[in-house]
């Protein structure tokens, strides 16, 4: 996650830079809202001896502060959930199923990931929730075999960032946009034409609101469609808590100023026509 930081700080400045401000007319598009439901762990990346019980409840009250603010506005999204958050709170998952969201997969242990989580992740989502699960996103966007991603079960996999950041997210030679590999729909996460910025949940932390708003405007009008991700962590004050030694970039807009931000950017989308859906109701309508 620092290294992530880091080279997240870069690629802010370059294209801050570069940033062209071409003009795209936008189109009524497809909103992909995801949050990877996980146990907190980011302080374990910083020496900090943090618990699995410790980490389940920052998760808890982000996941539903964040459910608070869906339900306010009426959309809907897809939670990504570890094996780990499954079991330690049936009843936040009970909630997301009950407000109409789906439920995916992101591994067992989040601070922990091994290849072979994806079918362990999904016997234990399943058998918690009594649903079928059909998408997958790994810890920390780690790559997967995507056959056997295909074998178990999975209908799409949403573990691509194909991002201009040096690091574990620079995947220049990748598609931007949803393609197909070995019979498995990718969905990778959102980023900017030409520059592949990336508006995963950094980018909504630390810049300034309406340059965030705009860049996903111009993704929607290239296109069609927009998909980004966040944490339950980030809707808690991570900033009262020095303990957790957490990056300032990080930190940044947490908690209660998170779910603000959250807000606005879901009632920005609304009033511009665009509907809040599913990974798999996408996955549906782009193979109709």
């Amino acid at each position: 996650m620092t290294l992530c930081v880091r080279n997240f700080t870069i690629c802010l400045y370059i294209t801050l830079i570069f940033c062209i401000f071409a003009v795209m007319k936008e189109q009524a598009g497809m909103i992909l809202l995801s949050f990877d439901t996980e146990e907190f762990d980011v302080p374990r990346e910083h020496g900090v001896d943090f618990s699995l019980e410790d980490g389940m409840k920052v998760s808890i009250v982000g996941t539903n502060r964040i459910l608070d603010v869906l339900k306010q506005n009426g959309v809907h999204a897809t939670f990504f959930c570890t094996g780990n958050f499954a079991v330690h709170a049936p009843e936040v998952m009970q909630r997301i199923m009950d407000e109409g969201h789906e439920v995916a997969c992101h591994g067992v242990d989040h601070w922990q990931p091994k290849e072979t989580d994806f079918a362990q992740s999904k016997e234990i989502v399943e058998r918690v929730t009594g649903r079928t699960v059909y998408g997958y996103r790994q810890p920390r966007m780690f790559p997967v075999v995507e056959s056997e991603i295909k074998r178990v079960g999975y209908r799409y996999n949403s573990s691509l960032n194909p991002a201009f950041i040096p690091g574990r997210y620079m995947h220049l030679t990748e598609p931007r946009t949803w393609f197909m590999k070995d019979g498995v729909m990718q969905i990778p996460a959102s980023v900017t034409p030409l520059i592949r910025f990336p508006l995963f949940w950094l980018a909504l932390h630390n810049l300034p609101e309406g340059l965030y708003h705009w860049m996903v405007r111009r993704v929607l009008g290239k296109d069609g469609y927009f998909v980004t991700y966040f944490h339950p962590w980030e809707f808690f004050e991570l900033k009262e808590h020095p303990e957790f030694k957490m990056p300032f970039i990080i930190k940044n807009h947490s908690g209660h100023q998170m779910c603000e931000r959250l807000d606005r950017l879901v009632k920005m989308l609304k009033q511009r026509g665009h509907q809040f859906i599913t990974y798999n109701d996408f996955v549906d309508r782009v193979k109709a």
